[in-house]
C-alpha cells in the first residue's frame, strides 16, 4: 500500500494500512497554507500544526504561551493550503489538564477548525482524558519523552527515559495510552533502544522525533529540517537543505530518508 496512490486526504485508517504494511509515516510541523501546499506535493503523509509555533513562528522562548485559538488559526490554514495529508493539531498548554470535559471542548474547537486528530502530552495521568476523547469521536495521539509543555518541570530540554525506572514508567505510560484509545503516539528525545522495543509492544504508530529509526515513523520540524534560521540545532536535527536545489527537493529528499531508514542516522540518536 502506498499512500501516494491515494488522490483524497489520507485518513486514519490509511495511516494504520500504511503501517501494518511496513512503511514509515513522514510528519512535519507545518503552520501556513504555502508550506503545508509544498509539503503535500512532496509526499508527506501528515501534517502536524504543533505548538512549536510558539518559537517559530511568535518567537517566544517556550510553547506555553500558545492557545487554543493559535492553533485553530494555523490548523484552519494548512488545511486549505492541502489536499492529501492528513491533519494533526496540538492541544496547548492549559487547554486539556483541568479535565476531559475541558478538553474536549477545546477539541472540539480544533477538530472544527480541520484537525482530523488531536494531540496532547502526557502518560496515566492523561488516560483517562484521552479515554473521554476517543469515546466522544476524537481521534487522540499521545506524546511521550520529552514534553515540551513540561520543560519547566523537567528542568529543561534534556533526554527523558534514561534509567531503568524511567523506562519502565515510559513503557507503562505507552501501554496505558494505547489501552485508554491513542492510535497514534509521538516518542521525543528518549533512548533509541527504548523508543525500539516501545514500538514493538504497541499495536499503534509511534513517531519519532530524537527516538532512533526503529519508530513507525518520523517527524520533523519544518523550520530545523530546513535551516530556518540558520545555527545551532538539537542532535536529531538534519538539514535536508543541504545539497537540495529547493525547498521542495528538500522536503522530497527527508520523505525520501524517513521511508529508506537512512534518516534518523547513528549521530541523530541517544543512547540509553
Amino acid at each position: 500500500m502506498s499512500a501516494q496512490t491515494i488522490t483524497r486526504r489520507l485518513t486514519q485508517a490509511d495511516l494504520a494500512k500504511l503501517y501494518a504494511s511496513g512503511e514509515k509515516v513522514s510528519m512535519f510541523t507545518c503552520y501556513d497554507a504555502s508550506f503545508a501546499r509544498l509539503l503535500d506535493g512532496a509526499g508527506v503523509e501528515t501534517l502536524l500544526i504543533g505548538d512549536s509555533l510558539g518559537n517559530v513562528i511568535q518567537g517566544h522562548d517556550t510553547t506555553l504561551p500558545v492557545t487554543v485559538a493559535d492553533i485553530a488559526y494555523h490548523t484552519a490554514a494548512v488545511k486549505r493550503g492541502s489536499d492529501h495529508a492528513f491533519i494533526l493539531a496540538d492541544m496547548p498548554f492549559g487547554s486539556y489538564q483541568e479535565s476531559p470535559e475541558q478538553a474536549f471542548r477545546n477539541a472540539v474547537t480544533l477538530m472544527a477548525a480541520g484537525a482530523q486528530m488531536v494531540k496532547l502530552e502526557g502518560g496515566a495521568e492523561m488516560a483517562a482524558t484521552v479515554e473521554f476523547l476517543t469515546q466522544r469521536g476524537i481521534p487522540v495521539c499521545g506524546h511521550l519523552g520529552l514534553t515540551p509543555q513540561s520543560v519547566h518541570a523537567l528542568g529543561g530540554y534534556k533526554v527523558q527515559g534514561k534509567g531503568e525506572a524511567a523506562a519502565q514508567r515510559l513503557r507503562d505510560d505507552a501501554l496505558l495510552l494505547q489501552q485508554a484509545g491513542a492510535t497514534m503516539l509521538v516518542l521525543e528525545a528518549i533512548p533509541a533502544a527504548l523508543a525500539a522495543e516501545v514500538t514493538a509492544s504497541l499495536n499503534i504508530i509511534t513517531i519519532g522525533i530524537g527516538a532512533g529509526k526503529d519508530c513507525s515513523g518520523q517527524v520533523l520540524v519544518l523550520h530545523d529540517a530546513f535551516d530556518i534560521p540558520p545555527g545551532k540545532k538539537a542532535k536529531f536535527v538534519r538539514n535536508f537543505m543541504d545539497g537540495a536545489s529547493s525547498l521542495h527537493d528538500a522536503a522530497i529528499r527527508a520523505v525520501a530518508a524517513i521511508k529508506d531508514g537512512s534518516y534518523p542516522a547513528p549521530e541523530h540518536t541517544y543512547a540509553g
